[in-house]
């Protein structure tokens, strides 16, 4: 099935779509912040670059676009051209996730994921929520490895 747009158009609207500094991104960096949490951005020295790093906290903080790391939510749809190329690239994104909290969790950090339906959809929670359950895992919960944040069951 041919693209619905021209190349140079899907060029334009891919080159549109940010891998750091996202909306969902500055919506939590924002309400961390104002409750107390500081935190670096897109450390380069550890696997996988995570959205925040709290160091006094030995935690990570990634969040991930529902798409782009093959989140079984209502926000991930298979693109219908170049299957074979959108199946290696999507899978080979959510291999490399796996593989670098794995490689986080060795050197002793904690990890988050916020998805993106956890904040946008109709499967969103109110932001509140979210900043709550982020900050409960931070504060409170020290022997917690992992924490996962989606949307609301449907």
């Amino acid at each position: 099935m041919p693209d619905v747009v021209s190349v140079a158009k899907r060029k334009e609207m891919m080159s549109g779509i940010r891998g750091k500094d996202t909306k969902p991104e500055f919506l939590i960096r924002r309400a961390l912040h104002a409750r107390g949490f500081r935190y670096r951005l897109h450390d380069r020295s550890l696997p996988g670059h995570p959205d925040l790093v709290l160091p006094k906290y030995r935690s990570i903080v990634f969040i991930h676009g529902c798409f782009w790391h093959m989140h079984g939510c209502h926000l991930f749809k298979w693109p219908s051209t170049r299957r074979d190329w959108w199946k290696a690239k999507l899978e080979g994104n959510a291999r490399r996730d796996q593989v670098n909290i794995a490689r986080l969790h060795g050197l002793g950090w904690r990890v988050a994921v916020v998805w993106e339906c956890a904040l946008k959809g109709r499967t969103r929670r109110p932001p509140d929520e979210v900043t709550a359950t982020l900050e409960d895992w931070l504060r409170d919960d020290p022997g917690v490895e992992s924490l996962e944040i989606g949307g609301v069951a449907s």
